[in-house]
């Protein structure tokens, strides 16, 4: 299959590099304006730079494209895709806001081509491992599900000719660009303690929210480094969402996940925590496996500072549906549930009110 990336930021070397572990894929192509980065990029990947995406996409007509702009420029390139009928990965957040996410599925639902999303964590096997545990019942009814994303970020990131921090690209702040990891995990996890919700069903009812910024210059960022959400989900468990780049030096990454019959805790890679009422043969197994300090620090301090290995089989399990011509399992749609989350908990944080979840059009 042919591939080609549509934006040379950071994030595309991790495509790359991906792209490159996966059987069968050939990235013959990128592009982006800027022709010092484009070039060397191309010889680094062995592969086309272009500078014009349209055109790249005539010429080199892959089978699939990657999506590694800034947030807020996914929406054109998944719309210059759609039309030539490729089909499309797209980086997280699908898009900074529903409206346009909205445009992108109905892009692609008219062209017959398939939209997946790019959430990384859920091919994290200490997550894959809760998720297995929630789909289980293994914690009896979910009484707390929690993310916390204790980062930071130092004021280079979000220095003049960035587009981190803007509300035009970036959409928001640690919520919405750093934090949605973890949000659309956590959203994952306590939807799989709920099998009679419908697929299309955020499984978070309503947030309440508080923003701030609290480390970096409020004159130069236009959005949030420091936020505290409230969740209640469907089922009246209720949970917690620590988002923040405001926090010298980062710590790492965690979950908390329990009920009445269970508790799990994550720290990045790493399974801290894994008990339950009733012990399974494998647990003892589990906690072995998975117990291991995490190898990196997720991003804590450092964006690039992560174990590329979960976007290699994020990007593998699209292609795997578009090689057996059945739909994504982390598709569009579903990648829509966790900015609909960060939508509600900016109204909230807006407005002081708690703010319902908006479900699909």
């Amino acid at each position: 299959m042919r591939v080609a990336i549509i934006g040379i930021g950071a994030i595309a070397r991790m495509h790359a590099r991906a792209l490159a572990d996966i059987d069968g894929l050939e990235l013959v192509a990128a592009s982006c304006r800027t022709e010092a980065k484009g070039r060397a990029f191309a010889e680094e990947f062995g592969c086309v730079w272009h500078a014009d995406t349209p055109r790249m996409l005539t010429r080199e007509k892959p089978d699939f494209v990657t999506i590694a702009t800034p947030s807020g420029a996914h929406l054109d390139a998944v719309l210059l895709a759609a039309r030539r009928g490729v089909h499309v990965i797209c980086e997280k957040p699908l898009e900074i806001s529903l409206k346009r996410i909205d445009r992108m599925l109905a892009a692609c639902d008219k062209a017959g081509v398939s939209l997946g999303a790019i959430f990384p964590q859920r091919f994290n096997p200490v997550v894959e491992a809760v998720h297995a545990a929630a789909a289980a019942g293994r914690f009896g009814p979910l009484a707390v599900a929690s993310s916390s994303v204790p980062w930071w970020r130092d004021d280079a990131y979000y220095g003049p000719g960035r587009w981190q921090g803007t509300l035009a690209l970036d959409g928001g702040g640690a919520l919405m660009n750093q934090s949605i990891h973890g949000v659309d995990a956590l959203q994952w996890i306590a939807g799989a303690t709920m099998p009679d919700l419908d697929r299309s069903t955020n499984p978070v009812e309503s947030v309440m929210a508080f923003t701030a910024v609290r480390a970096h210059d409020p004159a130069r960022l236009e959005v949030e480094d420091t936020c505290v959400a409230i969740l209640r989900f469907r089922n009246g468990a209720v949970g917690q969402l620590l988002a923040a780049t405001s926090l010298f030096p980062g710590q790492l990454r965690r979950f908390l996940i329990g009920g009445r019959d269970g508790t799990a805790e994550i720290q990045e890679e790493q399974l801290v925590t894994w008990r339950f009422r009733s012990e399974a043969p494998d647990d003892g197994a589990t906690r072995v496996h998975l117990g291991a300090a995490s190898s990196t620090s997720g991003g804590a301090a450092d964006p690039m500072a992560i174990n590329y290995s979960c976007h290699t089989r994020n990007i593998a399990a699209f292609v795997d549906s578009l090689r057996a011509g059945r739909p994504c399992a982390l598709d569009g749609r579903e990648g829509r549930k966790a900015v609909a989350i960060v939508e509600a908990c900016y109204r909230a944080a807006r407005t002081g009110r708690v703010a319902k979840v908006a479900e699909p059009a």
